[in-house]
């Protein structure tokens, strides 16, 4: 229970201070000709979210530039457009090559993706295979 309710603070933090400035009145007007692409990505070691303890959290912002705490945030802004913001269509590259070590990784996206809600979770077997996936996109 501990772990849980620490991946429900890390991610109502990051979620917060990423999607904050999303929020606002619903007569606003549009500030720019973009869908809003923000994202926070967590990483710890477990079979689940629920049952991991987080170990890092990164924000990804897309659009209108690159930019977050992400430490590629440019290619991995151009990775996700590649794949229309589909992680499952991330796929492992051919040159990466990990031991069978069994050592679950789970990742977790929130945010939004061109203006639609993204909630998605993957586990790994290790992390050398987490950052394989794609080229930068979750390595972090």
């Amino acid at each position: 229970m501990p772990n849980t309710a620490r991946w429900a603070a890390t991610l109502t933090l990051t979620a917060t201070a990423v999607c904050g400035p999303l929020v606002g009145s619903a007569h606003a007007a549009p500030s720019g000709l973009y869908a809003p692409s923000a994202l926070v990505l967590t990483t710890g070691h477990g079979q689940t979210a629920a049952a991991a303890t987080p170990e890092r959290a990164v924000t990804l912002n897309c659009a209108p530039t690159a930019s977050g705490t992400h430490p590629a945030a440019p290619d991995a802004c151009a990775e996700l457009r590649a794949v229309k913001g589909d992680f499952d269509a991330l796929t492992p590259r051919n040159d990466v090559f990990c031991t069978r070590q069994y050592d679950p990784v789970v990742v977790t996206v929130e945010g939004v993706w061109q203006g639609k809600r993204v909630s998605y979770e993957h586990t790994f077997a290790n992390e050398c295979v987490k950052n394989s996936y794609g080229m930068t996109v979750f390595a972090f």
